[in-house]
């Protein structure tokens, strides 16, 4: 894929317009249902792809875990088994700790040259880049997003990022600092050292890229837990990591459950650093397992109940197509996505029909079918938990406008559910659902939408739609979360910070701001005799 179109797909892949265009072209009639049961009845496409690691990667070797177990990894379109990979416990995350530690202190990684290391980096870019169809096909196949999302969007910006974090290899440096006497004073900016890195199953490979790109730019080794639910695209990419010339144990990736292997590597006294993303309740145990340990530098990107706000002056049709995205965006399985949809009441009943409309034609069905937006929940956990906050929504009083069921008999399958006259005090407005349901709130002015969208745990993001600058500047400054889209939604960019305020979690991931996770800071002082100046 050439480079301006990879370009093109980080700035503008989450657009409204985007989008606008793409369902203009998207016809039933070409072996996709709206809103049916035909389209998960129909016998699931067969993944171009074959599973081909399913073991642990230690010191640069596939290996079974130390216990023999394995877990099944399921295909979300059905239940069924994938493939079954190895259960990592508290000896595989030694063994994992123990080759990072090695290679870190004694190996060739933070003592080569960060040219060397940025070369290596790209290196790798390029034969992802090389692979693009068939890690984008595996993607899919464990967690069920369409194919189209993979392969044309998350693919290209995951090679995007390294080739990012490559860039800024041989730029980390520090300063000379003047000082009130006769000293000459430095700062070193050295890597931290081991990693722990714990990555969620809703975007396996972008969480691989955001934590692992820097770590490597600055010099340091990782042990990578991933989501038990998505194992698979972490080994794929990681073998190819290794062709491009990593040396071995600088990243070892084990796949495990949290209460056994996450929590052994949180709590290593030999980790230097853990990274994580997720719920906020987990959040909250690897805090504790961090401080209780050795107290380890943390990161931690957490959950959202992020506000989508549409204001009187918008172009209500514009706004409806972008709300949607906002919220159905990766079948509702986003951290940041726009779930409070807050809708002036000028423009309110106009809006919720057009989204009640647009959500009936939303299509869903098997992720590898060309033309799908909306594949399987993950699993039947998160299945079951979303068909729980919609009968919350009904049984309080919110008015359900379509959806609110499972889509055919097979599979994870969600309709697109819609949910109008919604109040804060509504779980479905307080709680994040993570799934395919949109609640609609109305609002009078600029102040009220303010302190109801603040009044909330979280701060991960927001949205702001309309024409008004004033009024794009006062919601900007005034909404308490990490980022801020106005008139677009979920545009995301190897060099913008994401993370959140409050209990949405912990420092910044992506960006310049990035490397200062895996960064300490070493003062050195040196007296000067007799200095010329100072």
């Amino acid at each position: 894929m050439a480079a301006p179109r990879i370009s093109s797909l980080l700035s503008r892949s989450f657009a409204c317009s985007s989008l606008i265009s793409r369902g203009k072209n998207i016809h039933p009639n070409r072996g996709i249902w709206r809103y049916s049961t035909a389209a998960v009845l129909e016998e699931p496409i067969k993944p171009p792809v074959n599973v081909d690691h399913t073991q642990l990667l230690v010191d640069g070797k596939f290996v079974d875990a130390a216990s023999g177990k394995t877990f099944p990894t399921l295909d979300p379109r059905t239940g069924e088994v994938i493939a079954h990979v190895a259960e990592a416990d508290v000896e595989d995350i030694n063994r994992a700790v123990c080759a990072a530690r090695k290679a870190f202190d004694e190996g060739p990684w933070p003592k080569m040259t960060a040219y060397e290391r940025s070369k290596i980096l790209l290196q790798f870019a390029d034969l992802v880049e090389k692979h693009n169809d068939e890690i984008a096909a595996l993607e899919t196949w464990d967690n069920g997003k369409p194919y189209e999302q993979s392969a044309k969007i998350e693919i290209p910006m995951f090679v995007r990022l390294f080739r990012y974090y490559a860039g800024w290899a041989d730029k980390i440096h520090g300063l000379t600092v003047p000082a009130d006497g006769p000293y000459h004073v430095q700062t070193l900016h050295e890597p931290i050292g081991v990693a722990g890195q714990i990555i969620p199953w809703n975007f396996p490979l972008l969480m691989y890229a955001w934590k692992v790109g820097p770590a490597l730019a600055c010099g340091n080794t990782v042990v990578l837990k991933t989501a038990e639910q998505t194992p698979l695209s972490a080994l794929y990419v990681s073998k190819l990591l290794h062709e491009a010339g990593l040396p071995t144990g600088v990243v070892n990736v084990v796949s495990g459950f949290g209460p056994t292997a996450g929590a052994a590597l949180a709590s290593h006294m030999d980790v230097d650093k853990v990274a994580f993303t997720g719920s906020t309740a987990t959040g909250k145990i690897i805090l504790e397992l961090a401080a209780k340990s050795n107290l380890k530098a943390t990161t931690l990107e957490l959950g959202g109940k992020s506000p989508f706000i549409v204001c009187e002056d918008a172009d209500v049709d514009k706004a409806v197509e972008l709300a949607h995205f906002a919220l159905f965006f990766n079948q509702g399985q986003c951290c940041c996505a726009g779930s409070r949809t807050y809708v002036h009441e000028r423009v309110y009943d106009e809006f919720v029909e057009k989204a009640k409309a647009r959500a009936m034609q939303r299509l869903v069905g098997d992720p590898f079918k060309n033309g799908v937006e909306q594949g399987p929940q993950i699993d039947t956990e998160q299945f079951e938990k979303i068909l729980k906050y919609i009968r919350s929504g009904i049984d309080s009083g919110a008015t359900l406008e379509t959806g609110g069921e499972r889509l055919g008999s097979k599979g994870y399958y969600i309709k697109p559910t819609v949910f109008s006259n919604v109040k804060d005090d509504m779980l479905i407005a307080k709680d994040e659902i993570f799934g395919p349901v949109q609640s609609i709130l109305k609002f009078r002015d600029v102040d009220e939408v303010i302190r109801r969208s603040n009044k909330t745990p979280y701060g991960l993001a927001a949205g702001v739609f309309t024409n008004n600058i004033d009024t794009a500047n006062t919601l900007m400054r005034a909404l308490r979360v990490g980022t801020v889209w106005i008139n677009c939604y979920d545009t995301f960019d190897a060099s913008i910070p994401f993370g959140g305020y409050k209990m949405s979690g912990q420092g910044r991931e992506k960006g310049i701001y990035s490397l200062k996770n895996y960064l300490q800071v070493k003062a050195v002082v040196t007296p000067l005799n007799n200095p010329a100046w100072l």
